[in-house]
């Protein structure tokens, strides 16, 4: 048996999709690509269990439809598995509608964390074979394929697919019980890595890579609306559990990337292990040396980590990028959102980290219902105090938007404040949400928060540490494309499109 897991062309003007390990959807005018951990993961174990394994990401490898379909037909795939998003999922339907026309015996797998809030709605809107739910969709994948390949008999929960009449079934709601220490070391080659390498913001030296240790964060305080964590986080319905790989899986995952010449690695676990785990890792970093051949970047709260010495030891060990989100500067709308943070905490977790000459990043929003253009200003204007001060680094600002199974979602339904519910304006180029502040307005704050950085005393530290091509590199050329296609990201233009839906043409 042959599988194929894939990500489709998309045929649009609003850029590049970025769909592949992403919380937050977006399409960007500035082509970045993310190294997919899970779907890596998927295509591993697929090839360890001993089947045929075609990496058909259309998007990163900037394929046309045509040639995605003679890639796809070049795989003899008996079975296509895609990851798909909020924004995405409607262009997805056609897509393998249209599919099933030319390879009417392939089987098709739906994956991801909209499909996980609406598994029904994908079933009924497409010819789509199955649906897995749940964020272990690299296990539940390869279970199955053993089961249609007759090599077990249980089908795990979480799986929707058709009877012999078309009828819809189930196989109950998905458990993530996979103990995380019997995932395999990433085939990179397989999976493509060198896609990813480069054209990422996130990596200062490359190429770089992604790995993901943990599924997906330790902050599990139950928030008002249901769920756990972030009200906002999209994960938060494909992860609802927290768990961890140990430190020398990780440190395994580094070797080998050392081996195929990566120079970074960023692990996007939702928030990184602390305490002793970390301890352990950074220091075998050391032990073994890697400290000193590459460099590593991960999330964390920023409150996270309460002392010095423990920021101190990341920088001995070789990180340099840690990203923290920020979200707001607004109290009232830290605690709405369910974050757990106070605005000081920003203040003090980046000064630690600063001072341990790691480069901090953080991401605001805007746009939230609540929150006024006044308390949206106390983001920015913390932003620039951040920059000006020099405890952080870089930055990224969105528009807030609130996925279906997320509890921000939920609140939304029930306070009435949807916009609208075509799933293809959830894309970040317009609000969502009805707010006070209005739309262009929004876009502006936005620019704006990008734009914190230009402030003199900012600059000139930057250009005065520079020391290395690499730094001219990622603070100048690519840090001033990313900017500019960011700008043009949140640009009031985009709101005159919003009535342009995602272009998919027929595959007839």
């Amino acid at each position: 048996m042959k599988i194929a897991i894939s990500y489709p062309s998309i045929d649009t003007s609003k850029g590049v999709p970025l769909l592949s390990q992403n919380r937050q959807f977006q399409y960007f005018n500035n082509p970045t690509y993310i190294y997919p951990v899970v779907p890596a993961y998927a295509a591993t174990m697929l090839k360890e269990a001993g089947y045929k394994v075609a990496w058909l990401d259309a998007i990163a490898e900037r394929w046309q439809l045509s040639k995605y379909l003679e890639e796809l037909e070049r795989s003899q795939a008996d079975i296509l598995a895609i990851e798909s998003k909020t924004p995405t999922i409607k262009p997805f339907w056609k897509i393998i509608d249209d599919l099933k026309k030319f390879f009417p015996k392939l089987k098709i797998v739906l994956m991801g964390d909209h499909v996980t809030a609406m598994p029904l709605e994908s079933m009924e809107n497409s010819k789509v074979d199955f649906v897995l739910t749940g964020g272990d969709f690299d296990f539940a994948l390869l279970n199955l394929v053993n089961f249609l390949s007759k090599k077990v008999k249980y089908l795990e929960p979480g799986v929707y697919y058709r009877d012999k009449k078309g009828k819809i079934l189930d196989s109950g709601h998905f458990k993530l019980d996979h103990t995380l220490k019997n995932l395999p070391l990433i085939d990179r080659e397989l999976t493509r890595w060198w896609l990813y390498a480069y054209a990422n913001g996130n990596f200062k030296y490359t190429p770089g890579t992604y790995t993901m240790i943990g599924r997906d964060c330790w902050w599990r305080r139950p928030s008002s609306e249901g769920g756990h964590g972030c009200t906002f986080c999209s994960w938060t319905s494909t992860f609802p559990t927290w768990r961890v790989g140990t430190p020398k899986m990780l440190l395994k995952e580094v070797k080998n990337c050392l081996k195929l010449g990566i120079r970074e690695i960023f692990d996007d676990t939702g928030t990184f292990p602390i305490g002793p785990w970390l301890k352990e890792f950074c220091e075998g970093m050391i032990d073994k040396g890697y400290h000193k051949k590459i460099k590593i970047g991960c999330n964390m709260r920023a409150n996270g980590i309460k002392d010095q010495s423990t920021y101190d030891l990341m920088g001995k060990a070789g990180f340099r990028f840690i990203l923290y989100g920020l979200e707001s500067a607004s109290q009232n709308t830290l605690d709405r959102l369910n974050k757990g943070t106070i605005p000081a905490d920003m203040v003090t977790g980046a000064k630690m980290a600063s001072k341990a000459r790691l480069e901090p990043h953080v991401t605001c929003m805007v746009g939230y219902p609540w929150e006024s253009k006044e308390e949206a200003e106390t983001t920015v204007a913390r932003t620039k105090e951040l920059f000006n001060k020099g405890w952080i680094n870089t930055l990224q600002a969105t528009i807030v938007i609130p996925y279906p199974g997320t509890a921000l979602f939920r609140e939304c339904e029930k306070n009435k404040w949807l916009k609208t519910r075509d799933w293809n304006r959830y894309d970040m180029r317009e609000p969502i949400m009805k707010s006070p502040i209005p739309d262009a307005e929004i876009m502006e704050l936005t620019q704006k928060i990008y734009t914190s950085f230009l402030t003199p005393r900012y600059i000139l530290r930057k250009l005065s540490s520079i020391r290395s091509m690499d730094d001219v590199n990622y603070y100048i050329f690519r840090g001033g494309k990313y900017i500019w296609g960011h700008l043009k990201d949140f640009a009031k233009s985009q709101l005159l499109k919003k009535s342009h839906p995602t272009l998919t043409p027929s595959l007839n």
